[in-house]
Parts: structure tokens; sequence; C-alpha cells
């Protein structure tokens, strides 16, 4: 029994287990490590354009089936190879976002005024043309959108009649319709709905205008004769 272990320590067979370690060793952790640096993947929800030297690559010629001079280099979800010296890749969030627009005071076609508070949904378009305009062309997407709905908003707003704004689901179909071609081509991304709430949700707002009510039939009563508010009061008091 010594024997046969004091013999595993010889010469040939520690080369033998020394070559055996290495190549275990070797599958175990260098080939996983190579793998996750020559390898990327992209999850779903996601996307990426291929850089170099920290910059987008920009194709120089059409490529059937690829993409157009002009456009970036798209990495969709799934398994691609990279080179970190050749090229690299930057990460897009693909996934919906909602921004808020601020509270505006909107005037309707009557000179009525709407406190309007509207969100828009959105989510960048993954193409090589419109990634190139989502993160090259545009500063602060947010900004540039919710410049280009609150105007169409208030072109709607302006052109309603009445002192109540039509349901949310037709004014924001509206304003889809209106500004998403727009949109697209300004800022690359896909503008998928626009949520409007009016003055029926603001407290404030609904306060200040019972407050209003309230002081306009307070002067339109003094300003009757007195047997007249007198024939009033009963009325209510009945």
């Amino acid at each position: 029994m010594i024997d046969s272990i004091t013999s595993l320590f010889g010469t040939g067979n520690m080369n033998a287990l020394i070559k055996t370690g290495g190549a275990v060793l070797t599958v175990l952790l260098v080939v996983p490590a190579l793998f996750k640096l020559l390898v990327v993947t992209i999850d779903e929800g996601e996307a990426a354009i291929r850089t170099r030297n920290g910059k987008p690559i920009i194709r120089r010629r059409a490529r059937p089936g690829r993409g157009e001079a002009g456009e970036v280099v798209v990495l969709r979800p799934g398994s691609h190879p990279v080179f970190p010296i050749l090229a690299w890749y930057r990460r897009v969030d693909a996934r919906v976002r909602s921004t808020d627009l601020p509270p505006r005071q909107l005037t309707g076609a009557a000179g009525h005024q709407h406190l309007v508070h509207a969100s828009f949904d959105w989510r960048p378009i993954v193409t090589g043309h419109d990634l190139r305009v989502f993160e090259l062309d545009v500063v602060n997407v947010k900004e540039r959108v919710g410049n280009i709905v609150g105007a169409v908003l208030r072109d709607l707003v302006r052109g309603q009649r009445g002192t109540a704004l039509p349901a949310n689901v037709d004014l924001s179909a509206a304003v889809v319709a209106a500004c998403a071609e727009q949109v697209r081509a300004a800022c690359g991304i896909e503008l998928l709905s626009v949520v409007v709430t009016g003055d029926a949700l603001t407290d404030g707002y609904l306060l200040a205008e019972a407050i209003g009510g309230r002081s306009v039939a307070a002067e339109a009563m003094s300003a009757l004769p007195a047997e007249w508010g007198a024939a009033v009061s009963l009325v209510r008091s009945a």
C-alpha cells in the first residue's frame, strides 16, 4: 500500500499528474474566461451597437440583409462574438418607458382653461438608422419628444369646444396619430401612447373652481333686489 502511494510521486507519474491537473484547470477556468471575454450575450429587452475606441461603428457601404450605409451596427438579443481590440459594444435599453410632462394650462376653442397633466410611453426602435438617431443625433431624447408631444396636445385642445376634454382614449389616439412619424424621424423612438388627465384629477383645481363658483353666486345674489333674494332663499330652504 505504501509502495503504491509513493510510486505515484515518481517523476513520470508526477509529470502526468501535472499535465492532467493543468488540462482540468484550463477547461474549468481559462476557457470560460475567454468565452466571457470574446462572446457577449444580449438579454431580451436590450440591444447593443458595436463600437470602436468608444465610438459607434458606422457602416460605410450597404450590405444586403445587414443594413444601409450610414447606419450603426446593431446586436440583437442572443450571443455575439466580440473582439476587445478591434470592436466592442454599447448596450441600449429597448424596454418601454414613461415620461411625465409638466402640468399646463391649455385654452380650448371656447376660451375655457383646461389644467392638463400628461405622460407619454415610448421605447427605442431597434434598427441601424433609428438607433443612430437615438444614440448620436439627439442630446436629450425626453426633452425633445416632450416638446413635440406638448405642442401637438396644445393644438388639439385649442380646437376643442366646451368645458370638458374628450375621453382619454380618443385624445391619446389623436396625439399619437398626429406626431408618431415626427417623433420617430426626430428621435428614433416609437411613441406608444399619451396618457392625458384633466381637471377632474386635480384637487386644488376643483377647490379653486368651487370657491370661484360660490363667489360668483354670492355676487349674483347681492345684485338682486331684496325681495328677489328673499324668494330665492325660501326656495332653497324648501
